[in-house]
């Protein structure tokens, strides 16, 4: 066989940050699944949270998690206070910034009218700084779950005072509750066009665990 038809196989490199996100994304998935909120710990990471209820639009979700939490319905990332100001990788303390992420989640779910707080568990790694967002960015890419790639807002926080002129999300059209959500201007999409949204995302959803 001449030489030009040789396949050329890349070598594989563990040091390629594809791979390394890849690494410290499958640990996360590796993780005991715990109640939203856990119990309290020290440390910021990546984490991934699981929806098994009866909220009919998110069935299909719910079904392929039955045998197990399989597929989140969102992905996120909790960095300490020194990481938003440039402090990324330099030992800046991580108090509870990981566990305090998921109980704010934790708060907006309970609020919700028509969610059960009770419906949700979640998976989390404490991870070195230098390695979150990676590691963030390859369980969206991955798992593309809903409520990062289909309905936004669900990681939102309060505005405050002077700054609610923006429009209601669209996680808080769906599940309306959080007061300072109700602030807000409305949404220019109305919450029957956002669910049948969910309904064309999650008819089209597929994802290999």
């Amino acid at each position: 066989m001449p030489r030009e038809d040789i396949p050329i196989i890349e070598p594989y490199n563990p040091l390629d940050k594809r791979n390394l996100g890849a690494s410290v994304a499958a640990a996360m998935l590796a993780s005991p699944v715990h109640t939203l909120p856990p119990e309290p710990f020290i440390g910021a990471g990546v984490y991934a949270i699981y929806y098994r209820g009866d909220f009919a639009p998110y069935k299909r979700l719910v079904d392929l998690n039955k045998e197990g939490y399989n597929v989140p319905i969102y992905v996120g990332k909790a960095v300490p206070a020194g990481a938003r100001k440039g402090g990324l990788g330099m030992n800046v303390d991580h108090g509870l910034a990981l566990f305090n992420r998921l109980s704010e989640h934790f708060g907006s779910v309970s609020k919700a009218n028509n969610l059960n707080e009770k419906d949700f568990m979640c998976r989390y790694l404490v991870v070195d700084d230098i390695w979150i967002p990676l590691a963030e960015s390859m369980l969206i890419e991955r798992f593309k779950p809903l409520w990062n790639r289909c309905i936004d807002g669900f990681g939102n926080h309060d505005p405050g005072k002077g700054r609610y002129q923006q429009q209601k999300s669209p996680w808080d059209c769906i599940h309306e509750g959080r007061e300072w959500a109700e602030k807000l201007n409305p949404n220019t999409t109305s919450k029957d066009e956002l669910l049948e949204k969910v309904a064309k995302y999650l008819e089209n959803y597929t994802v290999q665990f």
